[in-house]
């Protein structure tokens, strides 16, 4: 499988232009590495947890902002049919693509580059939707999430930045930095109402909630889709 260059796919928004400057090669070997030593980061394993005990034998997976691909990888180990991965770097993208091949999941996992946003009407509808530390890089939020509940039959998972003041703090700072060294790229601490508002909407209930210092790790489940 050949995966597209970004000017083939034309990627025209900044904050896409800063995940693939930011978001580079060496980042990539770095997580893909850390990824095959350690596993999944204690986040990740949470959600994938979450997961895992609903039962998500022979169900599809949609994962937005795949990175390495440790959730398709574990949920396909966990029993998945099949697993599709979007990200927006295109150094990630590689380097799962590589990692699928050497796992031998090839035939079960199919990949994307670009925006979700933009690439979603041609994308099927999954079980499983997870946007692992996606949408805290993503300024669109309400767009990003509204397209994302489209695409989930099942379950639809995050894994999110807290909203309060010692994060929004800190991420000023960080956004500081990111202008100083004149980065296209951004994060965004976007409120809870948002996304639960957002979710709740569109037909879902939350089954999961962890949180750390940082992180909140989320589970949603569409209403009705136990009967299924």
């Amino acid at each position: 499988m050949r995966l597209r260059t970004l000017e083939e796919i034309n990627m025209p928004c900044s904050q896409c232009r800063g995940i693939e400057a930011f978001f580079d090669d060496n980042e990539a070997r770095s997580e893909l590495k850390n990824y095959r030593k350690k596993g999944p980061r204690n986040t990740t394993r949470q959600l994938l947890n979450a997961i895992v005990e609903r039962d998500p034998k022979d169900k599809t997976l949609l994962d937005i902002g795949g990175g390495v691909g440790a959730i398709q990888h574990e949920l396909i180990k966990a029993g998945i049919r099949s697993a599709v991965s979007v990200d927006a770097s295109s150094a990630y993208a590689r380097v799962s693509l590589d990692e699928t091949v050497v796992r031998g999941h090839a035939d079960r996992l199919t990949h994307h580059l670009g925006d979700f946003v933009d690439l979603a009407d041609s994308i099927e509808s999954a079980d499983i939707v997870t946007l692992d530390r996606v949408i805290c890089c993503y300024d669109d939020a309400s767009r990003l999430l509204e397209r994302s509940t489209e695409r989930a039959t099942r379950m639809l998972g995050l894994v999110y930045p807290r909203d309060g003041l010692p994060n929004r703090a800190a991420v000023w700072l960080l956004n500081l930095g990111l202008r100083i060294r004149r980065s296209d790229f951004r994060l965004f601490i976007h409120p809870n109402t948002l996304v639960t508002g957002i979710l709740e909407g569109a037909g879902f209930r939350r089954v999961h909630l962890r949180k750390n210092l940082i992180w909140q790790v989320v589970l949603y489940e569409r209403i009705g889709s136990q009967r299924l």
